[in-house]
C-alpha cells in the first residue's frame, strides 16, 4: 500500500476507535480496532522508510 492509502486507512480506523469510544464499545471491539491501528501504523512507518530509502542497505560483512 501507498504512504497515503496507509494515511488514510489510519485515520478511518482513529475515526472509528472515537465513535468505538462514544458508542461504549466492548473491550474486545476496542483491542480489535487498538491492534489494526498498531498494524497499519507499522506498516506505515515502513512504507515511509521504503519511500525516502528505496535500496534496501548492504549487510555488514563478517569479518
Amino acid at each position: 500500500m501507498k504512504v497515503e492509502q496507509l494515511t488514510e486507512r489510519l485515520r478511518r480506523l482513529v475515526l472509528e476507535r472515537q465513535s468505538l469510544r462514544d458508542r461504549g464499545a466492548s473491550t474486545a471491539d476496542l483491542e480489535r480496532n487498538r491492534l489494526e491501528i498498531v498494524r497499519r501504523q507499522w506498516e506505515l512507518s515502513h512504507a515511509l522508510i521504503e519511500s525516502h530509502n528505496p535500496e534496501p542497505l548492504p549487510l555488514p560483512q563478517a569479518a
